[in-house]
């Protein structure tokens, strides 16, 4: 069963204007790492600019983008003892987003305060915590850790980012959507599972891929491949995905990010990240190779979605069939993050779980198969 709005016309194309607030909670905003070079990063996000740099005890900070002073982008200054200095008229910003210093002035006006984000970095990654309100992020959502990741189990993270010209929400929709997986990834979905609760949405699915493509550069034709996912978002905008398959009998395990933040109600900027964990019973060097064939098979999968988005329109309402998977739940789930935290209703974070009979459309694809084979 979909959850439909009344009164509305569905499978209109264009549908409402996207919301102009941005979602309330933890947005990751790439790779820690390429933030600690001594200089101040400048990105497009949340309707402006922010500035990311590092402290003086090693941590990252993240303020508004423009001085308050006289406006200067605080991305073209420089660090001083742990604050960014504007390059106008050298006033200088903690992390705090206080004003530390103004080199030509002893008096610092009690006025002079620049928004501060807060910030955490976990799995090697940086994140910002943006409320519409300004409360600070409730301990409950703070983004897991990788075991495998912060243990030095895995590869280094090989690492993408592209902006999409389109609302986020349409990133949020595949993971509810069982079928597209057969027709964009090559993918038949043996068992496809949703479990939505508080801030959590989740994807457990069971994947068979179709012998008439290949999966990145492993041939599926003459052998099985199939494998499971469970994907989980914590919070509007960051996914870990965890996949596991057995490959020729060498198990392959990886852990795939699909994170974004916002930069226009109309754009976002989308990473994916990938990691391998090392392939029991073979050489470093298989292991790697291997590794990394699969992660390169599932970024391009990725990727697959990305050129969907890129054209697609917005449809509020969509038609549904009784297999398309509970995409008017999840959209009811996602919507807790455009709300006041007092309007967020208990329809949208009690727990909601279904397992889908895939059934009929496993026949289908079978006989779609079948056809394949007698060629």
């Amino acid at each position: 069963m979909n959850y439909q709005s009344e009164g509305a016309v569905f499978g209109q194309a264009g549908g409402d204007l996207p919301p102009q607030r941005f979602a309330r909670g933890w947005h990751c905003m790439g790779l820690a790492e390429p933030f600690k070079d001594g200089k101040p990063h400048t990105l497009q996000a949340f309707g402006g600019k922010v500035v990311i740099f590092q402290q003086t005890d090693g941590s990252l900070a993240a303020l508004d983008g423009y001085c308050p002073h006289m406006g200067a982008d605080l991305g073209t200054g420089t660090l001083i003892d742990g604050t960014v200095a504007c390059p106008f008229h050298g006033w200088q910003w903690n992390g705090k987003g206080e004003c530390a210093h103004i080199p030509y002035s002893p008096r610092i006006p009690r006025k002079a305060r620049i928004k501060s984000y807060p910030v955490m970095e976990q799995n090697q990654q940086l994140f910002i915590y943006n409320d519409p309100e300004g409360n600070p992020p409730p301990p409950e959502v703070a983004i897991p850790a990788i075991e495998a990741v912060m243990n030095g189990e895995t590869l280094p993270w090989e690492w993408q980012t592209i902006h999409i010209p389109t609302n986020c929400r349409e990133l949020i929709d595949n993971a509810a959507d069982a079928t597209h997986f057969y027709y964009v990834h090559g993918w038949s979905v043996n068992r496809f599972e949703n479990i939505f609760d508080r801030h959590m949405a989740t994807q457990n699915a069971w994947f068979e891929a179709r012998k008439d493509v290949n999966f990145g550069e492993v041939e599926t034709s003459e052998s099985d491949f199939d494998f499971r996912s469970s994907a989980t978002y914590y919070g509007p905008a960051y996914m870990i995905v965890n996949q596991t398959a057995e490959y020729l009998g060498k198990p392959v395990e990886l852990y795939l990010i699909n994170a974004h933040y916002p930069v226009s109600p109309n754009s976002f900027m989308l990473h994916a990240g990938v990691t391998t964990k090392r392939v029991e019973g073979v050489s470093e060097e298989e292991s790697i190779a291997l590794g990394r064939s699969f992660g390169k098979a599932a970024v391009d999968a990725f990727f697959q979605d990305v050129e969907l988005w890129k054209t697609k329109t917005r449809v509020d309402n969509p038609i549904l069939s009784e297999f398309d998977g509970p995409i008017y739940q999840l959209r009811r789930w996602y919507q807790q993050f455009y709300v006041d935290a007092a309007d967020v209703t208990p329809e949208m974070t009690d727990r909601f779980h279904l397992d889908m009979d895939l059934t009929v459309p496993l026949e289908c694809w079978a006989a779609d198969q079948a056809k394949f084979k007698n060629k």
